[in-house]
């Protein structure tokens, strides 16, 4: 018997809290990388790929096919290793930050890895992706990016963020990876200096633009560190977006979901609309229908590049969103918005219109569109379908269900839209 046999057949022991030494390998989506020692297979999170590290073992099961740890000393470090941008994010810190310690370069190389594997495994296809930073990031150091932010109190009603799966709360003063516009607007509404109610939750909205932002409470509206029940509360922000040059004006409600980097609407609805554009489409006479269409962050340039003859149809399942949409949309009289579940809208023949679109975007929830959405979209017969995905192993899954109803990959555009971790956002062009 072979000594890697053996080896396979008598896997390590070892129990939570135990360090072990080892050699790390490749990325794996999901923040980590994947390291074999003695037959066990182990994600090994805050290292990078060849280094020697000293990892402790933060979850262990012998009957689990792999094992979690946390790289906790680095014996060999790789070149691309930086002193971490939030040492509170490191081992045993908080979670939401896995990649501080990997200089910004190879932050996007280790996400292209990852889309290439994910295209490749899930996909069979044989792509190199170039992840591209979003202006203003590599001058900032990846940090001062989110618009958006939400924070917990722990028991003693301090404001902090969860450790990666855990419940346990780490109290904090800052949250390097806000913008200015955000921890302004958390300084003056005292959210990590104040004393919370235990369990308490807040989320700062701050748009990029400078209009004013909104603090929320347990989800509501708050005033001076209590839930504001005033009937005129303020229940929405203003963002402005930036397509072929050209300012769009949105109205988002204030929970709504909107894109949490300060560039990512302006260079996701170009691509998209370049995308749309692409070998010389004429969009005047168009049908588009926008998929998970949100408070309108495509339809809207979309809406303005068909003109009077063409149509957009945004299809959302949010009723606040689609309110919001229906006032952003409200001067293009060639757009309409339906809202319900996605395919329930698509499977009902009763909106024929959109039979026969040109084409179909979609940006749907981490977990992709499903081959029933996949199917349904397929039946409409677009030409070009635009996929935006912030997951690539959502992406890569929905491709091959495409593949399978005769469409193939055109181009993937990648974006570095959450620096410091392991998120990537892409734009796939897939046509018939």
């Amino acid at each position: 018997m072979s000594k890697s046999e053996s080896e396979n057949q008598n896997p390590l022991t070892a129990n939570e809290g135990d360090l072990l030494e080892m050699t790390v390998g490749p990325v794996a989506h999901g923040g980590h990388c994947v390291a074999r020692l003695d037959g066990r297979v182990i994600f090994v999170r805050h290292a990078l790929p060849g280094e020697r590290v000293m990892a402790k073992v933060t979850s262990a099961s012998a009957k689990a096919s792999f094992w979690r740890a946390d790289a906790v000393e680095i014996l060999e470090r790789s070149d691309d290793r930086v002193p971490s941008a939030w040492k509170k994010a490191g081992p045993g810190g908080v979670g939401g930050a896995e990649l501080a310690h990997v200089s910004l370069p190879a932050q996007r190389a280790w996400k292209a890895a990852v889309i290439k594997e994910q295209l490749a495994h899930l996909a069979k296809l044989d792509l190199d992706v170039e992840v591209q930073a979003a202006p203003g990031d590599e001058d900032n150091g990846g940090l001062g990016w989110r618009t958006r932010f939400d924070v917990i109190a722990d028991e003693q009603g301090r404001m902090g963020m969860r450790g990666f799966r855990s419940h346990e709360v780490f109290p904090l003063h800052t949250m390097p990876l806000a913008s200015p516009a955000a921890l302004e607007l958390a300084e003056a509404e005292k959210v990590f200096t104040g004393v919370w109610k235990p369990g308490n939750t807040v989320e700062v909205v701050a748009p990029a633009n400078g209009t004013p932002g909104i603090v929320l409470l347990e989800g509501q509206p708050q005033r001076k560190g209590f839930i504001d029940t005033r009937t005129n509360a303020r229940r929405n922000v203003t963002e402005t977006v930036t397509v072929d040059g050209k300012e769009y004006e949105y109205r988002v409600a204030d929970a709504g979901f909107w894109q949490v980097h300060r560039e990512a609407p302006s260079l996701l609805a170009q691509a998209v609309l370049d995308l749309a554009r692409k070998d010389g489409q004429d969009l005047e006479d168009a049908t588009i229908v926008d998929l998970f269409s949100g408070a309108g962050l495509f339809s809207v340039p979309l809406a303005d590049s068909v003109g009077p003859v063409g149509r957009v149809i945004a299809i959302e399942g949010d009723e606040r969103a689609c309110k919001d949409a229906r006032r952003n949309l409200h001067t293009y009289e060639q757009a309409e918005v339906h809202v319900g579940q996605v395919a329930q809208i698509l499977a009902d023949r009763d909106h024929g219109a959109m039979a026969g679109a040109d084409i179909v975007v979609l940006d749907p929830p981490r977990a992709g569109a499903g081959e029933k959405v996949v199917n349904l979209i397929a039946e409409l017969e677009p030409a070009k379908v635009i996929y935006v995905a912030c997951d690539p192993a959502a992406l890569a899954r929905d491709i091959s269900y495409f593949q399978g109803l005769g469409y193939s990959v055109d181009e993937v555009r990648a974006y570095d839209l959450f620096p410091m971790t392991h998120h990537v956002e892409c734009v796939a062009l897939l046509t018939k």
